[in-house]
């Protein structure tokens, strides 16, 4: 495993979380959900959209658009075991491995407006948290950050960082539900692009990250560092409010 520490308050680690042997009061994570999920977006298109494509019509350029490999471990379920020993935790995902989970609350981010529910996948997606039964919504619309393409130019189109990425204000409202304190060591095993370590930032937690991926790994510590390059910034909204 290779450690990398980028401040005090943020540790970054890219490996295999299961052969993790650190200590932290809390784990929030977006994990893989154990369902196959093929990200490759053309599959609904016929890879003929110029919204999606970039004015492209070789559906194989959509590979570039949101990163098209798998997720490691998504294709076998999911064993929230490992982590559920730990005082705080949050996990998303939680209706594809719902009947290993105890009892706990249940929070719901709403990701669509009103007018497009039912259209297109997941108007929602749901998390488990530690203790607790009630149901908490948020809504949050999400456009995941992108980036262009090598080379760009107006041949250019937009690659997502991420593509099962959660907004940084989803995980700081998930980390206040779970009852997170400001100061916790917060662990998240699954670090996709380093979403959950911006929110500990933003909040004033403390941030171990790992990620098996070597291309989400990259994109995680390059997000990490420039927020930290930046100072403490303020959420954009209370999430002790919500």
């Amino acid at each position: 495993m290779e450690t990398v520490k980028l401040s005090d308050n943020v540790t970054i680690i890219h490996g295999d979380c299961q052969d993790w042997a650190g200590e932290a009061d809390a784990v929030i994570s977006d994990p893989p959900y154990g369902m196959d999920w093929n990200p490759d977006s053309t599959r609904f298109s016929g890879g003929q959209s110029p919204k999606i494509t970039g004015g492209r019509k070789n559906g194989r350029a959509q590979h570039r658009v949101s990163r098209c490999d798998k997720i490691e471990g998504d294709s076998v379920p999911f064993d929230p075991g490992p982590w559920l020993e730990y005082k705080h935790v949050a996990l998303w995902g939680a209706n594809h491995f719902g009947a290993r989970l105890p009892v706990g609350t249940t929070l719901v981010w709403i990701k669509r407006y009103e007018k497009l529910y039912g259209s297109f996948l997941s108007d929602a997606e749901l998390a488990w948290v530690k203790g607790g039964h009630g149901v908490y919504c948020r809504r949050k619309i999400f456009t995941p950050p992108t980036r262009a393409v090598e080379g760009g130019g107006t041949g250019a189109y937009p690659v997502a960082i991420h593509p099962n990425q959660k907004p940084i204000e989803i995980m700081a409202w998930c980390m206040d539900k779970a009852k997170v304190p400001e100061g916790a060591t917060v662990l998240d095993p699954y670090m996709g692009s380093g979403t959950t370590g911006i929110a500990c930032i933003r909040t004033g937690r403390r941030f171990v990250g790992i990620e098996i991926d070597t291309g989400h790994f990259a994109t995680a510590r390059k997000r990490l560092e420039r927020e930290l390059a930046q100072g403490r910034l303020p959420l954009e909204f209370d999430t002790h409010n919500i």
